[in-house]
């Protein structure tokens, strides 16, 4: 139960920060929200995710 957990933090995470990435990116920002914020975000998030990947993996591999 806990893997899963961390497995679906992990996809929620990456593809949460490959959003913020594109949108920091790709679409002019029209509120109060810099670009770069959330392009630093996205970037925070996509490496939290891919680390929480990576663990899941090599847990999986130890079982």
């Amino acid at each position: 139960m806990k893997v899963d957990v961390q497995l679906l933090t992990a996809a929620v995470l990456s593809v949460g920060g490959l959003v913020l990435l594109f949108c920091g990116v790709f679409i002019a920002p029209q509120g109060e929200v810099h670009e770069s914020l959330l392009v630093g975000f996205g970037e925070i998030a996509t490496f939290a995710g891919a680390l929480f990947g990576i663990d899941y993996v090599y847990k999986q591999k130890s079982k």
